[in-house]
């Protein structure tokens, strides 16, 4: 007989067995994030048919997906609408808020001087500002855009002018000596250490950013999902206030989705914020 040694046999692992993104969905965060919305789903269902809920109160969840599918809705125009009040309010309000972190950077007194006024404007309920934009620029996708903006720029502009000062004072000195030129602190030292708090700031923005644009639909539109809500409202269409509520909700989770994953792409995981 052989006195080799048997080979060391290796337990079976089941979860090889497993799709690749199968494995993906359920070992990472994404899982629960489904399972949670369903159980969300769930629980609505059971409460409507458990507490005998009159539907112009609380629609079926089958109730209000059957509104997709009424053309009278335009849902395809008006979710577009939204969308581009979001993202390009949005878009505007972070490119602002790190030009002017990054000039508040270079020039402290400056910063002195504005921020007071910035402070005091971003103290303004943002909902005043609706009837003044209807006067300036009456009503539609542009002023709407600018409550957006105004109202997802200062918490950018924060994060991000923090973010920038929170760079080694030593190793500034020696890129001064080194000759190096602003532009060249900026992109080469100071936004990598910052985007840990640029991106905290867009984070709540992408959040600020979806509100804003509701409240400029609510206050002076002639299309969007928020002025969907207002006409609907009159006549307790409730399955389509609940229709628009949600894709309202799905236009903020795709921004603050693209969010995450710039953030998974730029910036590491143990520098990350939150």
């Amino acid at each position: 007989m052989s006195d080799a040694p048997i080979a060391h046999q290796r337990p079976l692992d089941f979860t090889r067995t497993r799709p690749s993104w199968l494995r993906t969905v359920l070992t990472k965060r994404y899982g629960y994030v489904i399972a949670s919305h369903l159980l969300l789903l769930l629980a609505w269902q059971l409460v409507v048919v458990i507490g005998k809920i009159p539907a112009f109160v609380l629609p079926l969840p089958q109730a209000t997906l059957a509104t997709l599918v009424e053309p009278n809705y335009h849902w395809l125009t008006n979710t577009m609408t939204t969308a581009a009040e979001v993202y390009g309010g949005y878009v505007l309000g972070v490119a602002a808020a790190i030009a002017l972190a990054l000039i508040f950077s270079w020039v402290e007194s400056l910063e002195k001087l504005a921020m007071p006024a910035l402070v005091s404007f971003n103290m303004i309920p943002k909902v005043a500002l609706g009837p003044l934009m209807i006067v300036w620029f009456k009503y539609g996708v542009g002023p709407n855009m600018l409550i957006a903006f105004s109202i997802c720029f200062f918490p950018v502009l924060l994060t991000s002018l923090r973010g920038l000062r929170e760079v080694d004072p030593e190793l500034l000195d020696l890129v001064h000596s080194l000759k190096g030129s602003k532009w060249q602190i900026f992109t080469k030292i100071q936004l990598p250490s910052a985007l840990p708090y640029v991106f905290s700031g867009m984070k709540v923005g992408a959040i600020l950013a979806v509100a804003g644009a509701i409240v400029g639909e609510f206050l002076g539109s002639d299309r969007g999902l928020g002025y969907l809500m207002m006409q609907v409202q009159v006549s307790l269409d409730t399955p389509a206030m609940f229709m628009a509520l949600l894709l309202i909700t799905l236009v903020g989770m795709s921004l603050y989705g693209l969010v995450l994953l710039l953030e998974q792409l730029l910036v590491t995981r143990d520098a990350r914020l939150g």
